[in-house]
């Protein structure tokens, strides 16, 4: 959720044909070339991300976005439309209909001496043919097994627009087939030839009209959070799906677009992004979880906004120690949002406004820079980017992943 679709500038594709699938699996992709001179956006985000590689390229990918790292940091998995899809549907949001709308991967991350991320291996597309997909995630504890949004088959030529600001055309959209899907990849170590020849195609957890997408796991496996669109008010509100009682619940449910949640590393609060006063403009919350007897969760309480201003603010992330957040903003413009750091007030009494927690500027590039997401250990840092090369005919460089070590974010 994390997540907008690019969330900033998303959309389909169609599978490549298994045969095709697996000759690919065993390549790998050339992580980019060192840097002639090392350009300001650099300078400007060291010491805090330091180490900056592309991990997506546009050759390979019309777009590619909103990537999460499995929890021993050695796969990760992500939305993208491969570069022979064209730019059909490229204005559209998540999950629109047509050749634009985003496909699932899954990528191992290619390591160098001291472990340092060089790169990725060849991805392996794990979404149906002709789907629109978004919001992957890993299970925490079983090893292999994702979580995404998908429509399973093509969607249809209309789907509801869950959020644009304003008359931009920009919009990311709601498509009323859309599940929130698994899928084992078995042997997920075993190589990415071996895990492309027994893919399985994913299933629906649950079955329910409308929109359900933007999925995390909590950190033990047991719950998922996820955002559902309510048919008939087309209100999109944070759900909590319990994989031992197989029940829904809802979570959030104010008036006004609420979606792309997320548990924090305990397990004991969820952050989430609000248009909490229906006016376009996003604000990041995060609330503390009610758990019963037997350790459901069964609501929220002391909800708490860590956004509070006149801009667009997204896509949070846990950073592993809970202190802070990650989050998307439009501070500097909706040409060039940024990733930002905030302070979360835990342990802080209630009625401190987010004006008074700290907050601190991470990525300085021109352009779109978002979805954070930190590797399990809290020292990498991977997020969608538009800073990369601009190629022949495009009107600004396209959306790929980049990873950076992570420094002091939050001093």
């Amino acid at each position: 959720m994390r997540r907008m679709h690019i969330r900033s500038s998303p959309s389909i594709i169609t599978r490549r044909p298994l045969a095709a699938a697996l000759a690919l699996a065993a390549l790998s992709i050339t992580p980019a070339p060192a840097l002639a001179q090392e350009p300001d956006w650099a300078k400007a985000e060291a010491p805090g991300l330091t180490d900056h590689v592309q991990l997506t390229f546009p050759e390979r990918f019309a777009r590619a976005g909103e990537a999460y790292f499995s929890p021993d940091g050695s796969w990760i998995i992500f939305q993208a439309i491969p570069a022979d899809a064209g730019n059909a549907g490229a204005a559209q949001g998540t999950g629109g209909a047509g050749a634009g709308a985003y496909s699932m991967y899954v990528a191992r991350l290619r390591r160098a001496a001291g472990d340092a991320i060089v790169g990725i291996e060849e991805p392996i597309r794990i979404s149906p043919e002709g789907s629109a997909n978004t919001c992957g995630f890993f299970h925490p504890r079983e090893p292999g097994r994702v979580i995404f949004g998908s429509t399973l088959t093509p969607p249809g030529a209309s789907a509801p627009s869950g959020y644009q600001r304003g008359t931009s055309t920009y919009a990311w959209q709601f498509p009323t087939e859309m599940d929130v899907v698994t899928l084992q990849i078995p042997a997920i170590s075993a190589g990415a030839q071996a895990v492309a020849a027994r893919i399985d195609a994913p299933q629906p957890l649950w079955e329910r009209a409308g929109y359900d997408a933007e999925c995390a796991y909590s950190p033990d496996g047991r719950h998922i959070v996820f955002t559902a669109v309510n048919p008939d008010t087309l209100d999109p509100d944070i759900w909590v799906y319990d994989s031992r009682t197989k029940l829904r619940r809802p979570l959030v449910v104010a008036p006004g677009y609420d979606g792309g949640p997320f548990f924090s590393p305990d397990g004991s609060m969820i952050c989430y992004r609000s248009d909490r006063q229906k006016n376009d403009l996003l604000q990041v919350h995060i609330a503390e979880l009610v758990f019963d007897d037997s350790g459901a969760v069964v609501a929220t309480r002391r909800e708490r906004p860590v956004t509070g201003n006149e801009h667009v603010n997204w896509a949070p992330f846990w950073h592993p120690s809970s202190e802070f957040l990650l989050y998307t903003t439009s501070q500097q413009g909706h040409a060039n949002y940024e990733i930002y750091a905030v302070q979360t007030p835990i342990g802080i009494a209630d009625g401190v406004r987010p004006s008074e927690l700290r907050t601190r500027r991470i990525t300085h590039a021109s352009g779109f820079d978002g979805l954070p997401a930190f590797s399990p250990a809290g020292d990498w840092l991977m997020w969608t980017s538009q800073r990369g090369r601009q190629l022949e005919g495009e009107a600004k460089p396209s959306s790929q992943l980049w990873i950076a070590r992570v420094g002091d974010l939050m001093p």
